[in-house]
């Protein structure tokens, strides 16, 4: 889904017509729908300056009554690496390990560079397009592509300022010792970056304390968040989770800022184990960012959840050699955790819309309005849709994007 950018760089603009989340009706303690009312909203300076009854005979942008919701947030993307923009190419079978995908990445590299500002901007208006304003990108840092995938990553996103957000993970996709990538990483936490990455450190180099040791210590000594790739299930996935765990106990430095991607030995415990480790991230305030895989590794979400894990969800792949089915559309992360997990209630299906939005909600948990209010980002996405429920459970279509009130579509 791909739309037409068209920037409004208006500073300040009112809308009419705008449907908003007022409350929840209840059946006794069921909630049976969402309840919702027609207004105005004043924009200015990137702000939402203020909400007030609706006039449709006002001389402002009329939103035609589309449910106005928090712009969303995909918050695992690979901006820099990615067939998006060339010809089609579905995932070849040669390549089985991740050491095959190194092998592969160090001889298109230095192709896919000749492209990749052009099509990293194409892509992220192919995310813009179903409502995400902010992403948080991994960019390689490796031999082969040195400090040119964050020097093309950085032209893209400042062409795209003015429409998007983003946070940058250096990611040390072939291992930081596998191949000689540790002097560039102490060299790239020094730059303006936010997090610095990691991958598999026991298949990929070896030891999960030389690799981890390193990573954590960089993190430390620049004040930077840490978030790791971690495909690894077993005995090895879950030494590095507790790793992780143990340091940012440790050092407040790294709380609320230390992630592990993927995870997916979360996915391979017993109930009890599960609910342990959770108990255990949410005590050091260590997060997990999930694609929502499915098939032979469903995530412990719920349990996650339960425990005050911070679950950050994102789109991963799109159209690149590892995964042929990235669709781009945070709505559909949402749709598809509401049905892994059973989460087909109108009370259910608006919490699950959290996970597009970084939970970011219109209502509250006891439907009391705590978005729109006056003073916040205007970052907004219209839906055809009644209710935020609706939209988890239909993917309603997206027909605009505001960021920082820039309607960008």
């Amino acid at each position: 889904m791909e739309q037409e950018t068209k920037i409004t760089n208006d500073k300040s603009y009112t809308l009419k017509n705008v449907l908003l989340e007022t409350g929840f009706e209840f059946d006794g303690a069921e909630v049976v729908k969402t309840k919702t009312a027609l207004f105005c909203v004043e924009i200015a300076d990137g702000k939402i300056k203020a909400i007030t009854p609706n006039d449709p005979n006002k001389n402002a942008i009329d939103a035609k009554g589309r449910l106005m919701l928090p712009a969303f947030k995909d918050m695992h993307a690979h901006l820099d690496k990615m067939l998006f923009g060339l010809p089609w190419q579905a995932v070849s079978s040669k390549r089985k390990t991740v050491k095959d995908f190194i092998a592969y990445e160090q001889k298109m590299i230095p192709e896919w560079l000749h492209t990749s500002i052009e099509r990293t901007e194409k892509l992220i208006e192919f995310l813009q397009g179903y409502g995400t304003h902010y992403i948080r990108s991994h960019f390689n840092i490796d031999p082969t592509s040195g400090f040119d995938s964050l020097k093309h990553l950085e032209i893209a996103l400042q062409h795209k300022e003015k429409t998007v957000g983003a946070e940058l993970v250096a990611f040390p996709q072939h291992g930081v010792f596998y191949t000689n990538t540790a002097p560039l990483l102490k060299e790239v936490v020094k730059m303006n970056i936010d997090f610095i990455g990691g991958v598999d450190p026991y298949s990929i180099d070896g030891s999960i304390e030389k690799t981890m040791d390193l990573i954590t210590q960089l993190a430390i000594d620049n004040d930077k968040g840490i978030d790791i790739h971690l495909h690894e299930r077993g005995e090895s996935g879950v030494k590095t989770i507790e790793y992780l765990i143990n340091a940012a106990s440790k050092n407040p430095k790294l709380q609320g800022k230390t992630f592990v991607s993927h995870a997916f030995a979360l996915g391979h415990l017993t109930p009890t184990e599960t609910e342990s480790i959770a108990e255990r991230l949410a005590a050091a305030r260590v997060g997990i960012v999930s694609s929502v895989p499915f098939g032979n590794t469903i995530m412990p979400i719920p349990t996650l959840r339960k425990h005050g894990v911070e679950v950050l969800i994102g789109n991963d792949n799109i159209q690149d050699h590892w995964n042929t089915f990235g669709s781009g559309n945070m709505l559909q992360k949402a749709h598809l955790i509401a049905g892994l997990y059973g989460y087909s209630s109108e009370w259910d299906l608006s919490r699950t819309l959290g996970f597009a939005t970084r939970y970011t909600l219109p209502l509250d948990d006891k439907g009391n309005q705590q978005w729109p209010k006056a003073g916040n980002d205007a970052d907004l996405v219209f839906l055809d849709a009644s209710c935020s429920a609706e939209a988890v459970a239909r993917m309603s279509a997206v027909k605009s994007l505001v960021h920082k009130g820039n309607i960008v579509f």
